[in-house]
Parts: structure tokens; sequence; C-alpha cells
């Protein structure tokens, strides 16, 4: 299994597709291949390599633009449709030369959730950088509006091994911790995070981080919870309107602003239409566990890596 300086120590949606992949296949056939997570170092000149982005389009893979260097690639697997299409409009990168398939989860079980009458559970469970100064200030907006609700925080860069990296984010980690209606829980084990979906309703992620697949938004949806976020980046792609999605802006204020609209939206729904927000969860869960389950889309990836050797 390919590991470089950064993925190293890491726990993020990349390490964890990479791990379950090769969990999963079967060990002869990886063993014709380097499948590299995003992150070029070396090329071993005796098996063919995939390379498989994760990210954004940036100075690491400008040399994408090359005919010459793609060559070393025996296929680039994408992570979502909207991804491969920045990668062609920044890159020209020829869609022939790619493929999309999707990162995949192992369902969640669906658990009975707390009333929504007596407590709203919203959590936030990705790295401080993506939104989680603009959801703190969202949800005191909400909380003063609608109360009983709490939030559960589950954000640190230990996730990724670098924990060093949470200083500049050390005040509103503090905030938290001294917020009666918000638990700052760090970083995590992954099943604990999983356990924490089961009992949340809200996945609350005001982005401002170009998602180009959002493993965070797929578990949450899979336990059972309204995502509320913007409509950037792959969200969209990602949740497949399945999200109470908002119009996404630039300025901060304004974007806190409309956040907590969307998260009032939310709660309203929870407590006044149990039904409907029933139906809609279902609906979801059903879309989800099938969309992205990690056996259905296992078997795509051994189907191609063979279609490869022949």
């Amino acid at each position: 299994m390919e590991v470089n300086e950064v993925s190293r120590n890491a726990n993020g949606g990349t390490e964890l597709m990479l791990r379950r992949l090769h969990r999963t296949l079967d060990a002869g056939l990886l063993a014709n291949f380097q499948i590299i997570p995003s992150r070029i170092r070396e090329i071993d000149p005796h098996r063919k390599t995939v390379l498989w982005l994760h990210d954004m389009p940036d100075d690491e893979t400008v040399a994408l633009r090359d005919a010459n260097y793609r060559k070393q690639f025996a296929k680039i697997v994408m992570v979502s449709d909207w991804q491969m299409q920045i990668f062609h409009i920044y890159h020209d990168l020829p869609y022939s030369e790619c493929v999309v398939i999707r990162n995949g989860i192992e369902p969640l079980p669906a658990l009975p959730k707390p009333d929504p009458n007596e407590i709203v559970n919203l959590i936030y469970h990705t790295t401080p950088q993506r939104g989680l100064e603009l959801l703190v200030p969202a949800f005191e907006r909400v909380l003063a509006k609608h109360g009983r609700l709490h939030l559960h925080v589950y954000s640190s860069f230990a996730a990724y091994g670098r924990p060093e990296l949470d200083a500049p984010y050390s005040r509103v980690f503090e905030h938290c911790r001294q917020h009666p209606n918000i638990t700052y829980h760090g970083f995590q084990p992954y099943d604990v995070v999983r356990r924490a979906l089961q009992q949340s309703h809200v996945f609350a992620y005001p982005s401002i981080w170009p998602e180009t697949s959002c493993l965070a938004a797929i578990e949450a949806m899979s336990a059972g919870n309204f995502v509320v976020a913007p409509n950037y980046g792959g969200l969209l792609d990602t949740c497949n309107r399945w999200a109470l999605a908002y119009q996404w802006t630039e300025n901060p204020a304004d974007h806190v602003a409309v956040f907590a609209d969307a998260l009032s939206e939310a709660v309203v729904r929870l407590r006044n239409n149990p039904a409907g927000c029933q139906a809609h969860i279902e609906a979801q869960k059903a879309f989800t566990n099938y969309f992205y389950d990690w056996k259905v889309l296992a078997p795509v990836w051994d189907r191609m890596l063979r279609g490869l050797l022949t």
C-alpha cells in the first residue's frame, strides 16, 4: 500500500479509502498495481500505475497537462463527476484517460434517535479549516431562536497525524469547550464518530472547502441525518440533492446568516413535520446505502483493474 510523508500517520478520507480498497480486493490482483492516492512521489516501473485523485487540481498535479507525463499511468481514477470536470477544465485532462469510481462506505444501521422536541443533536465531524468558525456563531443564533439544541464537534488535525496544525483554531475550540450547548470531542476513533452519527439529527456543514467528494456527508446521510451544507464544490454531487442545500457565498458574515437560516429550517422541519422528515430520511438512507455501499463499488474497482491487465 502506497504511503508518503503526508499519509503515513493520517486517518482522513483518502487514507480510509485506500485501506478499504486493500482490505477488500484480492491481494494477488493488487500486487500487479501501484495505486497512488493523490500525491505522486515515485513510480514503480515493474507494476501498472493507477493514479487515484482525491483532491482539487493544484501545483502537484500541473504535470498532468503533459500527455507524455500521463503515459506512465494505466488509468486516472476520480472520486466524483464534478472533480473530473474540474480537472478537465483546469488541466485539460482528457476524459478518455479517466474513470469516476465513487468513494464507498459501510452503511450505518438505523438506530432510534432522541426526540427532536426534547433535543436536536447537531454534529460537525471534519477538520476545522472547512467551516467550523462559521458554524459556531450560526449555531448560537439558531439556539437562541429555537432552544433545545446541542452541537457535537469532532474536529482536529490529529486526524491527519498533525495536531500542531490545530493552533490557529485554539480559540474556537476553547469557545466550544466552554459553551454549555456544545461538546468538543477533538479527534476520536472512526467507530466513535460513526456511533455519534447514529444519535445526531443534523450534519451542520457550512463548508468553505471545495470538496471533491465528502465521506463525512455520505456517512451522515447513511446514519439518518439531514445534511445542511452549501451548493459548493462537489457537495451537491455527493449529496445528490438530498441535502438541505443553500446558496454559498464568499463573505463570511453573509455565509453565517444564510447558513443559520438553513439550520433553522432543518430544526423546524424536525419538530413540526416528523412524518415528512421520516419519509425524507428513509428515502435518503435507501439511496445512500446502495449508491455508496462499498460492497457495490469494490467490484467496480476489481473489474477495472482486471481490465487493465488484459
